[in-house]
């Protein structure tokens, strides 16, 4: 467990050690670092596998706006601490966002693309007052009122909600403005995904609400090293966290297959 200073800004990060490939886990809105306790376990013996919060996540705060390029700047300068030159960047929804970014930004930096549950374009249209809806609810009276529809959304049916309510509840209520203006407000790969050149494993789950099927499908299509969308059966939208059973053999072979 240890923090860095990284571009003005404290992160907080975990990193199993180990001389192997590294992969660094960029997690979802509202998530943190334990999202990946599950891959950790799974891959630790072979990869040294770093995680972090991201701004206004976990233990790292926001103190101000920012966008998914300044998290970018975040994970690389956050490698470059520990002394990785190239990694593997795995991501959940926005840590796909932040994924797809970095292999933009610094394509020297990005061995390969693991993208869970994500998109490289905007939030639907339709889905936009109802997010802003629940914004507006946990901001003004807490996530007590809203927490189990924001658990059906990212987590699913049947996940341990738990912990993560136990999260939410300890956050400030105003520590979600800036990234939801972050999540809302970024920009659209769509037409840039043809910039990145690099090994890519989408996986997504079947019964994922917030990201469609299509979506997967179109980002698949769009990274010329993509062979295919892995489909994780029976799992909503952070599926690496709740069926890693389906997940962590298949994110296995991907990096194997990679050395």
């Amino acid at each position: 467990m240890s923090t860095a200073e990284v571009n003005g800004q404290r992160l907080y990060f975990e990193d199993s050690g180990g001389d192997g490939p590294v992969v660094l886990f960029s997690h979802g809105f509202l998530m943190d670092h334990e999202m990946f306790a599950p891959q950790v376990e799974a891959l630790s013996d072979a990869y040294r596998c770093i995680t972090w919060d991201q701004r206004g996540h976990g233990a790292t705060p926001a103190g101000g706006p920012f966008t998914y390029w300044d998290s970018v700047d975040d994970a690389l300068g956050l490698l470059s601490l520990l002394g990785v030159e190239q990694a593997t960047f795995a991501g959940m929804s926005q840590g796909g966002f932040v994924s797809l970014r970095a292999a933009l930004r610094a394509p020297e930096r990005v061995s390969s693309l693991v993208l869970i549950d994500t998109q490289a374009g905007l939030e639907s249209p339709e889905s936009v007052p109802a997010y802003d809806a629940m914004l507006e609810e946990w901001t003004a009276r807490g996530p007590a009122g809203v927490q189990e529809l924001v658990a059906a959304i990212i987590l699913g049916d049947g996940a341990d909600t738990a912990p993560w309510f136990a999260k939410w509840a300890a956050m400030p209520t105003d520590a979600l403005v800036h990234p939801y203006r972050c999540l809302m407000d970024r920009d659209d790969l769509s037409d840039r995904l043809g910039e990145i050149d690099v090994p890519a494993l989408v996986l997504h789950g079947d019964r994922d609400s917030a990201i469609p099927m299509e979506r997967a499908e179109a980002l698949c299509s769009g990274l010329a090293g993509c062979a295919g969308v892995v489909v994780v059966h029976g799992a909503g939208h952070a599926s690496n966290l709740t069926h890693p059973e389906q997940v962590n053999p298949v994110l296995r072979r991907f990096l194997d297959d990679l050395r």
